[in-house]
């Protein structure tokens, strides 16, 4: 059940109805659960429709009382039955504005929201990577089908990065409805502890006072641990009192590829792989300097401002929109340059304890001044407003 500070009046509230591939854990959709909330308290109630089966957040909106729906298509391109199918969904909801989120949900939820009504369509862009090396054909198909779409089916589109928007611009997107709204944090449950910091290295075997680097990230090529490894291996050289942690589904000791990697640094008692965990955030509050090696593909990276959020530093690779999160509160170098990466981390490393504790204090700022889920909610709902509106008043 919903709290009661959801349960204005009826008549003011308005619906929306939010399309997406999947609900399993990755940025945008983490982006989606978070902004259920404010968006309630800002008088919009919110469904979901998860175009695949539901995943392991489906059970974290039904638990905050959201009603989630999974159409059950499987990926790639969807059977004959299945469209007519979503259209049927949408028209029984009769949402007063439909938000899709990633490219398979705009082109399928957009097309069956046109179909089931005259109802505002706002897409979602959530990529800044579509190297056709790195990109499967099905989506290059559908982003095609989307650019060319783009200038007549959406009422607007919003794209988390400003990076994004010239990516998608060159691939033939309407840039006249193209707007950028950023992904937003929770300073409120994001913040450091002082308790964190200690606890966090008892059980890694430290020293309370032992330097700690770490990297959140899947074990993915986007996010070039090998990379980060390689930095951290000429760190060591000139600081052998470091210590790194690598947090996120793959970085566990039986991977092969970044063993190796971490045996040719020859420090690989420094390294400390957590693997997937369910308190990354505790984690984030105990490091001193968070690092993002990625070579490529992000947009906006949550966990960058995540790790702002918790008062630390960072250091990331220019991919995405890490430059505009950071700003002078970290250092940003080139992708795929572990030299470079080494030497901002070094730089960072060499500030005395206070001096880092400054510069993680104006990442916070920086997040509370800019990127507050607050705040970007309030756009959210700002253009919902504007859209609906102009509909009533169409």
């Amino acid at each position: 059940m919903r709290d009661s500070s959801h349960k204005r009046d009826a008549r003011a509230r308005a619906k929306v109805l939010h399309i997406i591939t999947d609900l399993d854990v990755g940025g945008a959709e983490r982006m989606l659960v978070a902004l259920i909330g404010p968006l309630a308290e800002a008088g919009f109630d919110s469904t979901v429709l998860s175009l695949m089966w539901g995943g392991a957040l489906a059970e974290v909106l039904r638990q905050q009382g959201v009603a989630v729906h999974e159409l059950g298509m499987r990926p790639g391109l969807p059977r004959p039955a299945e469209f007519p199918r979503l259209v049927r969904m949408i028209r029984d909801l009769q949402p007063d504005l439909v938000q899709t989120w990633m490219y398979h949900a705009d082109l399928l939820g957009g097309a069956a929201a046109r179909l089931a009504g005259k109802m505002p369509v706002v897409w979602g862009l959530h990529n800044t990577d579509l190297d056709p090396r790195r990109t499967k054909r099905s989506t290059r198909w559908v982003v095609r089908a989307c650019a060319t779409l783009s200038h007549r089916l959406p009422t607007k589109i919003v794209s988390c990065s400003d990076a994004g928007i010239g990516i998608h611009v060159d691939q033939g997107y309407a840039k006249d409805r193209i707007i950028s709204i950023p992904n937003g944090f929770d300073t409120t449950a994001l913040r450091s502890d002082a308790v964190d910091g200690p606890a966090v290295r008892g059980e890694l075997g430290l020293a309370e006072d032992a330097v700690l680097v770490g990297q959140v990230a899947r074990f993915d090529p986007q996010k070039d641990h090998r990379n980060f490894v390689q930095a951290a291996g000429l760190v060591v050289e000139q600081r052998p009192d470091i210590h790194f942690a690598l947090v996120g589904k793959g970085c566990e000791r039986d991977n092969a590829a970044l063993a190796d990697w971490i045996a040719a640094t020859g420090a690989a008692e420094r390294f400390h792989l957590l693997g997937l965990r369910s308190d990354v955030h505790r984690l984030l509050a105990a490091l001193d300097l968070a690092v993002l090696s990625s070579a490529f593909g992000e947009a906006f990276p949550l966990v960058v401002g995540e790790a702002m959020c918790c008062g630390v530093p960072c250091v990331a690779t220019d991919v995405g929109d890490s430059a505009r999160i950071i700003g002078d509160t970290g250092r940003i170098v080139a992708a795929r340059d572990p030299v470079a990466l080494a030497g901002a981390m070094l730089e960072l490393l060499e500030l005395t304890a206070a001096e880092r504790q400054a510069l993680g204090t104006a990442a916070r700022s920086r997040i509370l001044a800019e990127f507050s889920l607050p705040a970007v909610a309030a756009r959210y709902a700002a253009l919902y407003e504007a859209l609906i509106g102009t509909r009533a008043n169409g």
